[in-house]
């Protein structure tokens, strides 16, 4: 009997249990008590996940240890933690409720991707995990655009099929990561249907994409954005989701990123993967806690030549 499995099945069902249980309380308890319910996960969770409590503050320690001082950090990691739990309880309770998530998002620069979309070419939302993005995807599409987003599936197959179903309510298509060939040609037939994409590159992409700076550091970055947009023409156009302090959000679409030619297609890639990388260091910056420090980003690294 291999008793890690068995342990890893424990932690899952445990997910999947606090998952239903906390979406019954959420669609039980009346609207105003909703971020406060929010808060008292967020606080349970900072104590009990350990493991994640601490590489939250060694990611913020490697990204802001020069800057920040070991108690902004601290505070830092447990607003992450609270503003997860908030995305968290939206996600159960406003998914169920269309005219109120169209309500508290709302949307802002939105002719940068009106001008992309007349172009015809397809437009690819290079973005991260950061803010709601699912709350993102399913604005637009309350909006009128026909949007996909490139994602992992999750580890417990029970808890995908959850949110599986709420993207799908929206029509929201799921672009799954892999297959890579069958998730490449998704997304080119999506974007010469002049679709959206959104692609987060923010974690880790181990030894198949490039090392760009981020935070001052080397990170393995995936390069799909760029590629698409070379063998499609389709439009980059980097676009986040705010938290505001009443807790409505705003969605923000940056000015379309133009691809950048160097002497070899290596370094057109690397260029324009910086690019894009640097956009995304700047909302975190601004954000830090909306960014998901429990993610070992800098985990893979560069090996000399």
């Amino acid at each position: 009997m291999d008793l890690k499995k068995i342990r890893v099945e424990i932690s899952r069902f445990s997910g999947w249990l606090g998952l239903n249980l906390c979406s019954l309380i959420v669609n039980l308890i009346p609207f105003r008590w909703l971020y406060g319910f929010a808060k008292g996960v967020s606080f349970l969770g900072y104590k009990i996940a350990s493991r994640q409590r601490e590489i939250a503050r060694q990611s913020l320690t490697l990204a802001f240890g020069q800057e920040k001082t070991p108690l902004e950090i601290d505070q830092i990691a447990r607003d992450c933690f609270t503003l997860m739990a908030k995305s968290a309880i939206e996600l159960m309770f406003l998914m169920d409720k269309p005219r109120l998530l169209e309500k508290r998002v709302l949307i802002k620069g939105e002719n940068n991707l009106k001008q992309a979309i007349s172009q015809g070419k397809g437009i690819i939302l290079v973005s991260a995990h950061f803010g709601n993005f699912p709350l993102l995807l399913s604005r637009l599409s309350l909006a009128g655009y026909r949007v996909s987003g490139i994602m992992r599936p999750m580890r417990d197959a029970r808890v995908e099929k959850i949110f599986l179903k709420k993207r799908e309510r929206y029509k929201v298509k799921t672009i799954y990561s892999q297959p890579r060939k069958a998730c490449v040609d998704m997304t080119i037939r999506t974007l010469r249907d002049n679709e959206i994409v959104f692609i987060p590159i923010d974690q880790n992409f181990g030894t198949g994409g490039v090392f760009v700076n981020f935070f001052g550091r080397k990170a393995a970055t995936a390069t799909g954005p760029v590629v698409l947009a070379q063998r499609t023409c389709a439009a980059l156009i980097p676009c986040f989701i705010i938290r505001q302090p009443d807790d409505t959000h705003q969605v923000i679409f940056e000015p379309e990123i133009a691809l950048e030619t160097k002497e070899n297609p290596d370094e057109t890639i690397v260029a324009n993967i910086q690019k894009l990388t640097d956009v995304i260091e700047a909302y975190i910056r601004k954000y830090p806690a909306e960014w998901g420090w429990m993610h070992r980003r800098w985990k893979t690294t560069q090996q000399p030549n």
